[in-house]
């Protein structure tokens, strides 16, 4: 029988990806999305089963209208991507309170919601694959993102507890930790004017995700979504202090004035 995967951010960016990825494994796919955008995912898979879910996942009822989509199919679900998210780039003092509630109902209660829908399930039937994804912005202080930082910084830690734990249950549990992406993320973190604008030189989406599922379906533990220098990045961040990192990262993230 086919399996079932479900991504959530699978409108675009490394979020299409993965589920590109899963279905070229011959999995069916449950896609998630805020906008109307998913409604197209099914004629960019024609090869499986493409259920389009459109949500709002900083809503727990967004959340729940997922589970019930997939809880409908009446298919086990062998694979899950956690990966919506967003950023909202600024001075803290600057940035609007609201945004930030909702980033983090996004970026921490949602993946949270969802995650305990599906690893129960998982857990019951003895099986599955769960990847959640985190951010090289987990490793290192993250000033001008202030909030975005320590979201993914939380889930990269709960994707670490929760793999120990659901290991008995034959459960593996892998966190994605993309570096900086070519996709429309900086855009809508009214980060176009600061060097995460440029998309040049950034990581490819489509290489981010094929490695988030090699790296699952090997049972890694984690991942770093990206080219050379990323992984470089990700090993530098490990022994550099603190300070170090967050002014390194501020000369990045702090918006260009002219």
């Amino acid at each position: 029988m086919t399996g079932l995967a479900l991504v959530t951010g699978a409108s675009t960016g490394s979020g299409f990806h993965l589920a590109e990825a899963l279905a070229a494994r011959g999995y069916d796919i449950v896609g998630v999305g805020a906008s109307s955008r998913i409604d197209a995912l099914p004629d960019q898979l024609p090869q499986v089963e493409v259920h389009p879910v459109r949500a709002d996942l900083s809503t727990s009822a967004g959340v729940e209208s997922v589970w019930d989509a997939v809880a409908a199919l009446d298919r086990p679900l062998d694979v899950a991507c956690l990966n919506a998210g967003m950023s909202l780039g600024g001075a803290f003092i600057d940035t609007d309170l609201q945004q930030e509630l909702t980033m983090l109902s996004l970026n921490v209660t949602s993946q949270v919601l969802l995650a305990k829908h599906v690893a129960q399930h998982m857990a019951e039937r003895k099986q599955g694959k769960i990847l959640i994804t985190s951010s090289l912005s987990a490793t290192t202080p993250t000033p001008f993102e202030s909030i975005y930082g320590p979201t993914r910084a939380f889930v990269y830690s709960f994707a670490q507890g929760l793999r120990e734990e659901l290991r008995e249950h034959n459960v593996n549990v892998t966190a994605l930790l993309p570096g900086a992406t070519a996709a429309e993320f900086h855009d809508r973190a009214g980060m176009q004017n600061t060097a995460f604008g440029d998309n040049s030189t950034k990581n490819d989406p489509r290489l981010v995700a094929l490695l988030g599922v090699e790296g699952l379906f090997a049972g890694k533990d984690h991942v770093v979504g990206g080219d050379r220098s990323t992984r470089r990045a990700a090993v530098m961040n490990k022994f550099l202090p603190e300070q170090l990192k967050a002014r390194r990262f501020a000369k990045l993230s702090r918006t260009h004035t002219h």
